[in-house]
């Protein structure tokens, strides 16, 4: 994608985000030649990058979507996504959202709490209509990743607790105006390693069992997400494992007749599709460190600032071959404002066009006008 960004460097204003759809097409039909052939359902998380061109290409994938708030649902319903494709997740839906949902004829709310599953019920049965929902379970699994976005454990916020577990299925059966579809998980984000969800799938199918043998067989389950992408070396690799996740489901779990799997991923699907793309305003020298200083900042990409996380930085017009250790950081007048410490690029000065890599998930869609800053704008290239 790089010549096609140099080929159009004059008619870009950055800092800007630049997609490569031929690259986020590869990626889906990868998906969909893993899950053919067996009773796997792919929705995308909206939250990753909600731009109307990415969800456009999803949509005619074929996918379905994860969505965690009601402008979410709006959003999908703008983008032509059908109802029984929309799955509403979130520890906190307000009233509103849970009427959107409603009204959008949603295939199911993922419930994570007995008093959201109550308030779901009241409101559709002030409608006169029925809910469908899947219980998220807690299921106090450690994915092994970024304390922010470890989701399954006994510490988080999401999801009801394996102890509380049979109380709340057994409300929900009660409940005139709730449809109990099935259980729902999802334990973090950028897992790196597959035995987390093997230890998710032994879970599940202890669960399922025990369900089974209380005469309770579901018609779906959804597994959630969390897959994550190579940060470090992603020119090498563009597209994510998704052989090796999908195929922990096929050996592990124990899927009954009829019954559905669900999956919710995002950054996987869009990732390395999206970089961001900022010129250099400043070479700075202190007595202790080289700063490279971009127009692009925290405000155009958070994950840096919020996690510690790194994506790899490319100086796309620098011609030199010698390396010289920088700090890249950007213009907001806060400390964290860095993408990267000690990073190694050519020789690099002032209007240099700089690529940071693997920015098309939780780029675009976290952006921020803080510092009155305009938010970024988006192109895209076949």
């Amino acid at each position: 994608m790089y010549h096609k960004i140099l080929d159009k460097v004059g008619q870009l204003n950055t800092p800007c985000y630049c997609y490569d759809l031929r690259l986020l097409r590869s990626t889906l039909n990868a998906i969909n030649h893993e899950i053919e052939g067996f009773p796997f359902v792919v929705h995308y998380a909206v939250k990753a990058n909600a731009n109307p061109v990415i969800l456009k290409e999803i949509k005619q994938a074929g996918l379905g979507v994860d969505l965690v708030s009601g402008n979410e649902i709006k959003t999908a319903v703008a983008a032509g996504f059908g109802p029984e494709l929309m799955a509403f997740a979130g520890v906190g839906k307000s009233d509103w959202e849970i009427e959107a949902g409603l009204e959008s004829g949603i295939y199911c709310f993922n419930v994570e709490s007995e008093q959201e599953l109550e308030v779901i019920n009241d409101i559709a049965a002030q409608r006169g209509m029925t809910a469908g929902v899947a219980l998220r379970v807690n299921p106090d699994i450690d994915a092994h990743t970024h304390r922010y976005i470890t989701t399954g454990t006994a510490a988080n916020k999401f999801g009801i607790d394996l102890p509380m577990l049979d109380r709340v299925l057994d409300r929900a059966m009660e409940m005139s105006n709730i449809h109990l579809r099935g259980l729902h998980f999802h334990i973090g984000s950028q897992i790196m390693s597959i035995q987390p969800f093997e230890l998710l799938c032994n879970r599940i199918n202890s669960l399922l069992q025990h369900y089974e043998d209380k005469g309770i067989i579901f018609e779906m389950i959804d597994a959630g997400g969390g897959l994550g992408v190579d940060y470090e070396h992603p020119e090498e690799n563009k597209i994510a494992g998704f052989h090796e996740f999908f195929d922990v489901f096929k050996r592990c779990l124990n899927v009954r007749a009829g019954q559905k799997v669900h999956f919710e991923l995002g950054r996987s699907i869009v990732a390395q599709c999206g970089v961001l793309l900022s010129r250099v305003l400043f070479v700075k020298e202190s007595s202790v460190k080289h700063f490279v200083i971009l127009d692009a900042g925290m405000t155009d990409l958070l994950r840096p600032a919020l996690y510690g996380s790194h994506h790899k930085i490319v100086n796309l017009t620098s011609r030199e071959s010698e390396l010289v250790t920088y700090d890249v950081v950007g213009p907001i007048c806060e400390s964290s404002d860095v993408f990267a410490h000690d990073e190694q690029l050519p020789v690099t000065q002032r209007g240099d066009l700089v690529a940071i890599l693997s920015a098309g998930a939780y780029g675009e869609s976290m952006a921020s006008t803080y510092n009155m800053r305009s938010l970024p704008q988006s192109v895209f290239f076949e």
